[in-house]
């Protein structure tokens, strides 16, 4: 027996068959449909009251041969006969690859990272002496993911060492000695429309100064001022400070890595942290930059940097030096360099 009954189901009014089972003492439960179940469940309600298939495509805007479709997957006593079914095939390909072959195929691939599966096969079959399928070997790197991405490796190194804490400058105990500690810091010049970019670093010890001007702040500037100070001071440094800027990541941080230099941050927007740099940075505007030294031609530019800096260096006396210059500073607590006054053109020209 079965019976027909308006009512509420699931938010939408609508007649719905139950279906006395044979055998069963109670009507078949209703189960919670999906939003697109339901949607279907309203087009037979509408069309059990219309009797009408075009009529109620036109209203639902399906196509007809949607909806018979779904009327013969429709079982009114089974509503989830309108719910999507998997679409995964019944019948899927086991894994026919043994274990001996799996480990003779992750060993090939791991020595030949970036051979294709032809040529693993080709291999493959000379080492072991037994025939193989290309499927086999892709099965086995997808499963192991050996892929040779190394665009992927350089992100992962560049997320691996984002997520590294930075080391803070108030972290370190400042030494009194030569090479200790070389601040780094920057200076951006805009005239006439053209932007310059001159890096500048200080020996906060000895007082000890360099500077160089660049056409932009990419990392790989800062990369080469820092190789150029490496050389001036004959590889005598320990640690270097720099602010936040991106000019101190990427090529800059691989440099530090091939000096093996511990990297120390400054604290954002908070430049007393630095304080001996971002004097230097002030005397270069006012004794150099200001009196008409300033070009955008970076080569006439760092040529009359590096005599200014000799002269700043060699001559100017310190007043935190006791009115001594870096140079005699460095004379009288240690030895200094032998290839320093040669050395200082050859960095900065």
């Amino acid at each position: 027996m079965n019976c027909a009954h308006k009512g509420r189901y699931n938010g939408a009014y609508m007649s719905t068959i139950a279906y006395t089972l044979p055998g069963a003492a109670s009507l078949a439960r209703i189960p919670t449909l999906t939003k697109e179940a339901k949607r279907r469940l309203a087009w037979f309600d509408y069309y059990h009251r219309c009797q009408n298939v075009a009529k109620t495509c036109r209203y639902f805007g399906v196509s007809r041969k949607t909806f018979y479709a779904w009327q013969k997957r429709y079982q009114p006593y089974r509503l989830e006969s309108l719910e999507e079914r998997s679409k995964r095939p019944r019948h899927t390909r086991n894994w026919e690859v043994s274990r001996m072959q799996e480990f003779r195929v992750l060993a090939l691939r791991k020595q030949h990272i970036r051979y294709g599966k032809e040529k693993l096969k080709i291999l493959y079959q000379e080492q072991h002496g037994e025939p193989i399928s290309s499927w086999k070997i892709q099965r086995v790197i997808e499963k192991h993911g050996l892929y040779y991405h190394p665009q992927n490796i350089e992100r992962q190194r560049t997320k691996r060492r984002r997520n590294q804490a930075k080391h803070r400058i108030t972290e370190l105990k400042k030494q009194g000695r030569q090479g200790f500690l070389i601040a780094l810091d920057g200076i951006t010049m805009i005239r006439a429309g053209m932007r310059r970019y001159i890096l500048t670093g200080i020996d906060i010890y000895s007082k000890i100064a360099f500077a160089r001007m660049y056409t932009s702040k990419h990392s790989k500037h800062a990369a080469d001022f820092l190789k150029r100070i490496h050389y001036l001071l004959d590889g005598k440094m320990e640690n270097v400070q720099t602010d936040n800027g991106s000019e101190f990541a990427k090529d800059f941080r691989d440099a530090m890595e091939r000096f093996n230099l511990p990297h120390y941050f400054s604290r954002p927007k908070t430049p007393t942290d630095n304080p001996f740099d971002e004097r230097f940075n002030r005397t270069l505007k006012d004794e150099f930059i200001a009196l008409g030294n300033y070009t955008s031609d970076c080569a006439i530019f760092n040529q009359k940097l590096t005599e200014w800096l000799v002269e700043y260096n060699f001559k100017r006396p310190h007043q935190a030096l006791g009115y001594s210059t870096p140079i005699n500073f460095h004379y009288k607590h240690h030895r200094v360099l032998p290839m320093y006054p040669s050395s200082t053109g050859a960095c900065f020209l």
